[in-house]
């Protein structure tokens, strides 16, 4: 369903009858994106797990009407700590998530975010600390340019590759990018990816979004200073093995939110793998028994 949040249109998917879980996605990934054996696992965990797309991917609102800079100069934008023009940033959709749970009728809601869904979730809780029960950041950042700086060069290389133009790309594209940035102990699942990518082509692709968000990334900066003032049941979760955010941003990000727990997962890269599974859903749940 639809809802409008923000002043705009976000495309959204509930599932179950627990307690709320907004899940929040990273760049240009659409709902589809979250595994579906991770989300019945959440489910049966006793959440109502509520999947969005963020703005300017699949069938929310796309911003066709803004521009879209260069991810590759703005990432050396970034690296050089020179300013960065965004057509919106990290806050904004926070802010739309904000909408979606107003929309939902919800005052409040656990949060569980991905990479830059990661830093979204952060800002949520920070701007909006009254509508989060618990947060799970994972794979994720405190905002700090030095993290960007020390990604493996192949993961944010396969990230900034020529958009797909066809299904098929789509396909390739997808297992291109998760056999560079995914985990080396449990190798990509292709046939489940295959689904995901063709699911997402289906539904819309929109390779300016990608550009957009990547700006509202770097043009957001750090949430260090603002983070040891969470008040906020946290875990933070990051796999050892990712090349794209370095376990350290995921160190940091524990330090910085006063009781947070981090769960660093030897055998986990930029991604969700199936036996990992249980893991990242035990944590996500014994936090949100903390907000009890």
């Amino acid at each position: 369903m639809r809802v409008k949040a923000n002043g705009i249109d976000i495309e959204v998917e509930v599932e179950g009858n627990g307690k709320p879980l907004l899940m929040l996605m990273g760049i240009a990934a659409q709902l589809v994106h979250w595994p579906d054996g991770f989300c019945e696992r959440l489910v049966a965990d006793g959440f109502q797990i509520i999947r969005i797309d963020n703005r300017d991917v699949g069938q929310s609102t796309i911003f066709r009407h803004l521009p879209a800079p260069d991810p590759r100069s703005t990432l050396l934008r970034a690296a050089l700590g020179l300013p960065i023009r965004a057509p919106y940033t990290l806050a904004d959709m926070a802010d739309d998530a904000v909408g979606v749970l107003d929309a939902l009728g919800l005052a409040r809601a656990h949060v569980l975010g991905v990479s830059m869904g990661g830093m979204i979730a952060q800002t949520l809780a920070l701007r909006h600390p009254t509508r989060v029960a618990s947060l799970a950041s994972v794979m994720s950042t405190p905002g700090d340019r030095r993290y960007a700086l020390i990604s493996r060069p192949a993961a944010l290389g396969a990230l900034l590759g020529p958009p797909p133009r066809t299904r098929e790309e789509m396909v390739a594209r997808m297992l291109r990018v998760y056999r560079a940035i995914g985990s080396r102990t449990h190798p990509p699942d292709e046939a489940s990816l295959r689904l995901i990518a063709e699911r997402s082509f289906d539904r819309g692709m929109n390779p300016p979004g990608f550009a957009r968000q990547m700006a509202a990334i770097c043009a957001s900066g750090s949430r260090r200073a603002a983070l040891p003032g969470l008040r906020v049941p946290t875990v933070v979760i990051h796999g050892a093995q990712d090349p794209l955010i370095p376990v350290a941003a995921g160190r940091a990000t524990a330090r910085l939110i006063p009781g947070a727990r981090l769960l660093e997962l030897a055998h986990m890269g930029h991604d969700l793998p199936r036996p990992l599974w249980g893991d990242v859903s035990s944590a996500i749940r014994s936090t949100a028994e903390r907000a009890s």
